[in-house]
């Protein structure tokens, strides 16, 4: 999977190490900043989304919720064309069973579920599943659109109240239709009404049809009868991987799936 950072290996002795792929490209974070007042091209905001979305469906796939999705834990790769999700230190698997620790995450990003009407000792556990990533996500891909701090003018305390217990969210009137969908459907305030990540891809591979300008049709030469015409190129089919859905990952033969925390790295590498 090329948008989730490469997982190499890790160790505990001497010294508890893990160690991933290196990405020159910086945080989202950063490139973000370095952009401001500019905007993102919204080809490019929305290609950066579906590098996200897809990354997320990878781990949700596996059982595992990464619990802090925020542009400080996106890294772009030396090109900046592809954003890669990083940092799983607050990612575990997900049961249904299983309490989790509540008011995991960073809060400007975190989920009103992961709160609760009474303070909550630190520690105390909580019943909420992967759709608060789903929550996360719409925070990123409106900043992503806007390139503003979300709940700006709050600290990070004040978004976190703001939005868990009077249902306050960034405004979306000034996005397109389809966008603002995405983003209000992904912050709904009950889990449930909230799309899985396979349902994002699709409605952002809707949206980028729509907005990206079609590829110009190639006029066929025309060869007069008694012309020799020259030998059949073995097209570029024959050269290029097949690739799935969107065009961005070539398929190859699943391996078995390994067991363990990381095995989803494993699987997606």
């Amino acid at each position: 999977m090329k948008n989730v950072n490469n997982f190499i290996g890790a160790c505990k002795e001497p010294v508890m190490v893990i160690v991933t792929e290196l990405l020159l490209g910086g945080t989202l974070r950063k490139y973000l900043l370095n952009l401001r007042p500019r905007c993102l091209d919204m080809r490019v905001a929305v290609g950066f989304a579906l590098d996200i979305a897809r990354a997320m469906e990878c781990l949700h796939s596996h059982g595992i919720i990464h619990r802090d999705l925020k542009p400080e834990n996106l890294i772009l790769t030396a090109d900046h064309k592809t954003v890669k999700l990083a940092d799983f230190g607050l990612a575990r698997e997900e049961t249904l069973t299983e309490m989790m620790t509540a008011e995991t995450g960073t809060y400007r990003w975190m989920a009103p579920e992961l709160y609760s009407t009474v303070t909550l000792r630190h520690g105390e556990k909580k019943h909420y599943n992967h759709k608060v990533d789903a929550y996360s996500f719409a925070i990123v891909l409106w900043e992503l659109i806007h390139n503003k701090l979300p709940f700006e003018g709050m600290s990070n305390l004040q978004a976190a109240y703001a939005a868990a217990f009077k249902n306050v969210r960034p405004s979306a009137e000034n996005l397109p239709e389809d966008l603002a969908l995405i983003v209000t459907s992904c912050w709904k305030e009950d889990p449930n009404d909230r799309p899985n990540f396979s349902q994002i891809i699709q409605m952002l591979l809707h949206y980028l049809s729509m907005i990206s300008p079609p590829e110009p049709i190639i006029p066929q030469r025309i060869f007069k009868s008694n012309a020799v015409l020259p030998p059949e190129s073995p097209g570029t089919s024959s050269l290029m991987a097949i690739r799935d859905d969107a065009g961005d990952t070539p398929k190859t033969e699943m391996e078995e799936k390994p067991k363990g925390f990381f095995f989803c790295f494993n699987q997606c590498y």
